[in-house]
């Protein structure tokens, strides 16, 4: 699991993007000692981390200088001091991007996967897939939306995994019933049926009216 730190004295700030991360897989650290920092980040060790400019007793760009004394760790800046001044000493005292305040989560969550695709090897990491603001983790099988986690069966997972990876695009219900059982013999059709209404009342419920649309007569598709 990656890792990252958020330096961020606004506490709604903070929790909003904790949320966020963790939908998306990351182990988080909210930082709370504006005194120490760097000794923080040394102890957590993130793979990825956001710093506010302003803070309490000492600025963002001093935090950045410290931590570039031991650490290549990736840093994104996030302030509403937007400047042009500011995102270019942002960047000489070694930040890798600047997002100004206020932000679109799923903005701030585009850049830091970016920087993490080119910073680490993600190979071996799992893919997280969205859809509708939705985010479907499958390290450990759960869809994330609005900071929430929603639990899902494995029948339900494999079935939004396949809407998902074919985001735009009708399924049919023979191709998830070879997904859901790997093979379509002696399988009911009801059963399929059965399991998609299931999972669409859990998206309902959780806010995502309407996420799996039927194409009667052709299959299913999430867009």
């Amino acid at each position: 699991m990656y890792k990252m730190m958020i330096v961020e004295d606004d506490r709604g700030i903070a929790s909003e993007i904790e949320k966020q991360a963790k939908t998306w897989g990351f182990e988080v650290f909210v930082a709370e000692n504006f005194r120490g920092v760097a000794e923080d980040c040394a102890k957590f060790s993130p793979h990825i981390l956001l710093l506010d400019i302003s803070l309490p007793f000492f600025n963002g760009y001093y935090w950045c200088g410290e931590i570039r004394k031991f650490s290549n760790v990736p840093i994104i800046f996030i302030s509403s001091a937007s400047d042009s001044m500011n995102i270019i000493m942002a960047m000489n005292m070694g930040a890798d991007d600047f997002i100004a305040k206020p932000f679109d989560m799923s903005v701030l969550m585009a850049k830091v996967q970016a920087i993490m695709r080119r910073s680490y090897d993600f190979a071996e990491s799992p893919p997280v897939l969205s859809c509708r603001g939705a985010f479907l983790n499958t390290a450990n099988g759960t869809l994330g939306f609005n900071g929430e986690e929603i639990p899902l069966s494995k029948n339900e997972f494999r079935i939004l995994l396949c809407l998902m990876e074919n985001k735009g695009r009708v399924v049919s219900r023979e191709k998830l019933m070879e997904r859901l059982w790997k093979t379509d013999e002696f399988i009911d059709e009801n059963t399929l049926t059965v399991n998609v209404n299931r999972l669409r009342k859990k998206l309902d419920s959780a806010g995502l009216d309407g996420f799996i649309q039927t194409k009667f007569g052709v299959g299913y598709i999430v867009s």
